[in-house]
């Protein structure tokens, strides 16, 4: 079973994929944080496979969690899902550490490969 924590500022964003990854037989979701501080908490306290984190939230933003996340946890996986979509973007996501860059505007099994990819160890 791979462990997920969605981390988007938006509660119908964390609502929408918690119900796309509940239909999926090997995902299940673990918790659901509204920003990067409690995101941490999370992460230490529960212990994800993956870490859907969005780019853009007030206070701290999601390149800066993933950092943070990477930090005190480097065997959780981060994916960044974003409405923006750039290659500066994608370095940038990279250069924190993340496991893989999901589009919000792609399909769901674009995103469901890149959770299973990153679940895995020294994500294949």
């Amino acid at each position: 079973m791979i462990r997920v924590l969605i981390v988007d500022d938006r509660p119908s964003v964390r609502w929408g994929l918690r119900m796309q990854l509940m239909l999926e037989p090997d995902i299940e979701v673990i918790g659901e944080p509204a920003g990067g501080e409690e995101t941490f908490s999370l992460v230490q306290q529960l212990q994800p496979d993956v870490v859907l984190m969005d780019v853009k939230m007030p206070g701290m933003d999601g390149l800066t969690a993933t950092r943070g996340v990477q930090a005190i946890r480097p065997m959780s996986a981060v994916v960044i899902l974003s409405l923006y979509d750039d290659t500066h973007l994608r370095a940038e996501a990279q250069a924190a550490g993340a496991a893989a860059f999901v589009s919000k505007h792609e399909e769901i099994d674009t995103l469901l490969t890149a959770i299973r990819q990153a679940s895995r160890p020294g994500h294949e």
